[in-house]
């Protein structure tokens, strides 16, 4: 009997352990053309959960299905994910969250400045609100989000797919 309550105890905590392992990481990273926070473009929602975990919340009013996974409840900082069917066509994220850096060395609160000069941008779109600068790739663009001359946040989408949010 002492040793079933042992092993119900220890499957209890690695339950209680396992969602908090599985969100958008504190510390995420951009690898432009290719994944944000460990989610890329073309994912399965599957896929997604997996990476992420299930606590998320689902945008009502979003033409698409948006998942929003927020680092703690009801407050707007972490990650979102916008699919076309099961498919991810752009992950981005919310409210500039701190630590998140992309692969070629670019972090959140940079100047404009030094994210022209760092990239090779295809295309500026005025969003409402926002800017958003693109750098077109194959299998996703790269969005670099923009708001009061700062890098305020990142994103992936579908190429030609449009970066506002």
């Amino acid at each position: 009997m002492r040793r079933s309550l042992v092993a119900l105890a220890a499957l209890t905590a690695l339950l209680a352990v396992t969602p908090a392992a599985s969100a958008p990481p504190a510390k995420g990273v951009l690898v432009p053309g290719d994944s944000l926070g460990g989610i890329s473009v073309g994912m399965t929602k599957a896929e997604v959960l997996h990476v992420w975990g299930a606590r998320h919340g689902v945008c009502r009013e979003c033409p698409q299905t948006t998942w929003y996974f927020n680092f703690k409840k009801f407050v707007a900082q972490g990650a979102g994910v916008v699919f076309s069917g099961s498919r991810v066509t752009h992950v981005f994220t919310i409210w500039s969250p701190d630590g998140w850096r992309s692969a070629d060395g670019l972090s959140l609160g940079a100047p404009e400045s030094e994210v022209d000069a760092k990239l090779v941008l295809n295309d500026e779109r005025l969003c409402e609100g926002y800017d958003a600068l693109v750098a077109a790739g194959k299998t996703a663009s790269t969005v670099y989000y923009l708001y009061d001359k700062r890098l305020w946040g990142f994103g992936l989408t579908k190429p030609g797919a449009n970066p506002c949010l």
